[in-house]
């Protein structure tokens, strides 16, 4: 008989507790709403909280247990929904007054597939205004904070996803990703956060059905239990244009293998960027667990030119596309970084597009041709460690000015603007005792070799219950 309700259990043995009846979706359900009642309070990572139709729900998947019906080995896990994914019924606000109120009469692909699934859905964890930036707070639900530190911002736009992750709230959530923020907050808060190749997971409705920057992911506190997640979100659709494809069910398949010889480039600022030194030594203390498994290590990186301008191009036409309506109707009430993306996007050149376009092409052959000689690309992906929660973003790094409020991503960035999968693997603590991720890099629609890698080489479970889990009357 199944007898460890601990809200820190495995996806896995989770699953076969309830497959087997020997829990109920309820008495899961009961255990993490514990857990968000005791800890959500001090940390706010979920916004919007559904008792009532999460008990349903559960209760909908153990009555189709009880009557033998065959139900996903997922059925009855439970889930909360980044803020900026519509939920049919459930308040989804994007972080913005604009649409605090806003009741969604549909639900995306992915929540269609949640619920296919039998996940319970509990909720909304929170984001920044509209997922700009990866610093989670918004004038409708406040910050949420660092699990490790409740000083710290825990990193965004999949903030509250991240934290709840962490702290045994859920057991993993999905999030978003254009320029970190699926591996931002993970690295903030010592967990395991996907950007997937575009196209792996569909995103539908979207304002533009071609766009590669933006993607949807998972979050969750070890690999395996991040396959988990994905094997649902993964998969072909219809009704989106993208897509890479292949069977989802293999990633529930395990992820050991054997690593010996297996070729690994690591590039400490992945194209001269200023990385803290406390994330720099973090990082290159790590390198020992990569050879520890009989992988060889050595220092190489792709050529990142013409990255940099061509993300910020190619964001802010995406985000013209995406915030021009609300721009136009509600300016008063969007954040000034909001307005300044959309006067980004409003004053670009048809050249200045055209450069950026070609040039996103040209690091996607770079990468192509360097992941021919070296299996994975590892760096840092941040340049910072976790920093004040009051602290929009940084200004600088060890002295070095940042132009604007994304230079301290560019980490993650770059990576972004080469589509290739890319994951924060929880490998090392600052000197202060703060999480820190390194970034793994793959082929191209290599997201299980991926996160293979980074079950090799994480941190044990054990070694990442942040503080806050711990706070006496937390």
């Amino acid at each position: 008989m199944f007898d460890d309700l601990s809200p820190f259990g495995s996806v896995r043995a989770l699953s076969a507790a309830l497959v087997a009846r020997e829990i109920s979706a309820r008495e899961l359900l009961d255990a993490h709403l514990a857990q968000i009642d005791r800890l959500n309070p001090g940390l706010n990572a979920i916004v919007t909280l559904d008792r009532e139709g999460a008990y349903a729900q559960a209760d909908a998947v153990d009555a189709r247990r009880a009557r033998g019906e065959p139900t996903s080995p997922l059925a009855g896990l439970p889930i909360a929904v980044k803020d900026m994914e519509p939920v049919r019924g459930l308040r989804t606000t994007l972080g913005s007054p604009i649409y605090a109120d806003w009741v969604p009469d549909f639900d995306t692909i992915m929540v269609e597939r949640f619920r296919a699934h039998g996940l319970v859905i509990l909720g909304k964890t929170n984001v920044p205004e509209f997922a700009l930036g990866s610093q989670t707070f918004n004038r409708i639900f406040g910050a949420t904070r660092n699990p490790w530190d409740t000083a710290l911002t825990c990193g965004g736009s999949s903030g509250g996803a991240a934290v709840a992750v962490a702290t045994g709230m859920l057991p993993f959530a999905d999030g978003s990703d254009m320029g970190g923020s699926l591996r931002n907050p993970a690295n903030f808060c010592g967990v395991v956060g996907l950007r997937p190749s575009p196209g792996r997971v569909p995103v539908y409705p979207a304002a533009n059905l071609w766009s590669t920057l933006g993607v949807l992911g998972p979050i969750a506190r070890t690999a395996e239990d991040t396959a988990w997640l994905f094997s649902i979100q993964s998969g072909g659709d219809a009704r989106v244009p993208l897509g890479c494809c292949g069977d989802p069910a293999i990633f529930r398949e395990p992820l050991a293998r054997d690593w010996r010889g297996v070729r690994i480039a690591w590039s400490p600022t992945l194209g001269g960027l200023t990385v803290a030194r406390e994330v720099r030594t973090a990082l290159e203390g790590a390198l020992a667990r990569f050879e520890a498994i009989g992988a060889v290590i050595e220092e190489a990186e792709p050529d990142f030119s013409g990255a940099d301008e061509a993300f910020r191009t190619l964001r802010a036409l995406h985000l013209l596309g995406t915030l021009l309506e609300p721009y136009r109707r509600h300016r008063d009430r969007m954040k000034d970084t909001a307005i300044w993306n959309v006067e980004q996007g409003l004053a670009l050149t048809p050249e200045a597009i055209s450069r950026a376009q070609l040039a996103q092409s040209r690091l996607f052959e770079r990468m192509q041709r360097f992941l021919t000689r070296y299996d994975f690309l590892i760096g840092p992906v941040n340049q910072v460690a976790p920093f004040p929660v009051d602290t929009p973003y940084p200004t600088e790094i060890d002295g070095v000015p940042m132009a604007s409020y994304l230079d301290w991503m560019a980490s993650a960035f770059r990576i972004t603007m080469t589509s290739h999968p890319a994951a924060s693997a929880p490998v090392a603590f600052t000197a202060s005792g703060l999480p820190v991720g390194l970034q793994i890099v793959g082929r191209y629609g290599a997201e299980r070799e991926v996160l293979q890698l980074v079950h090799a080489v994480e941190l044990p479970l054990a070694a990442r219950h942040p503080p806050a889990v711990r706070l006496p009357g937390a």
